[in-house]
């Protein structure tokens, strides 16, 4: 994908401000359009990554065959719907059939997808494809609690709610055990 032209997206901010009943010449806000395209893009990197860019070759060779987990994964992403952020954690669990991935690789695909415009319940899936495909693992389990800044601010405006999405895959989605003692990991 194409990077994003902060040129222009300083122009377009430059115009809301305007709408919003602001002037962009003011001192507070003469560097704001700029800073914002260079925010937006940023937060937006996702679009020009892809998981096997981020993993780099970082899947080794291993005798593991039991279930490997990442906990507490700060996720930060932009809801798709307001363009307003959400944020939270994510718990990673893997059974590894004689490959395993870098453990930095997991956050990395975490902000892969996270750095997109997103709806959680999609951003849970798509990590969890990603470690799937990238070590060919057994069963993939994601779990991700997240609070939304669309709910929080505005709309319903609930301060106190956090939203919780998972995906399951392989053995984590025919296993009663498989699942039960991800869960249990997660929850500790």
């Amino acid at each position: 994908m194409k990077k994003p032209n902060e040129e222009r997206i300083a122009k377009l901010v430059k115009e809301l401000l305007v709408e919003l009943g602001e002037d962009p010449s003011r001192e507070g806000l003469l560097k704001t359009p700029s800073r914002v395209a260079k925010s937006l893009a940023f937060l937006t990197r996702g679009y020009s990554q892809t998981p096997r860019k981020v993993i780099n070759g970082a899947v080794f060779s291993s005798g593991t065959n039991h279930m490997i987990l990442l906990r507490d994964v700060e996720i930060y992403s932009m809801c798709e719907h307001h363009m307003l952020p959400f944020f939270g954690r994510c718990a990673i669990g893997y059974i590894a059939q004689g490959r395993v991935l870098g453990v930095s690789k997991l956050a990395r695909i975490v902000d892969c997808y996270a750095r997109r415009l997103q709806i959680q319940e999609r951003l849970t899936e798509q990590i969890a494809e990603a470690v799937r495909d990238a070590v060919g693992a057994e069963g993939v389990g994601v779990v991700m609690e997240c609070r939304h800044l669309c709910m929080m601010m505005r709309g319903v405006e609930k301060q106190n709610s956090v939203m919780t999405t998972s995906a399951v895959l392989g053995s984590f989605r025919t296993d009663e055990k498989v699942r039960g003692e991800f869960l249990s990991l997660v929850n500790r």
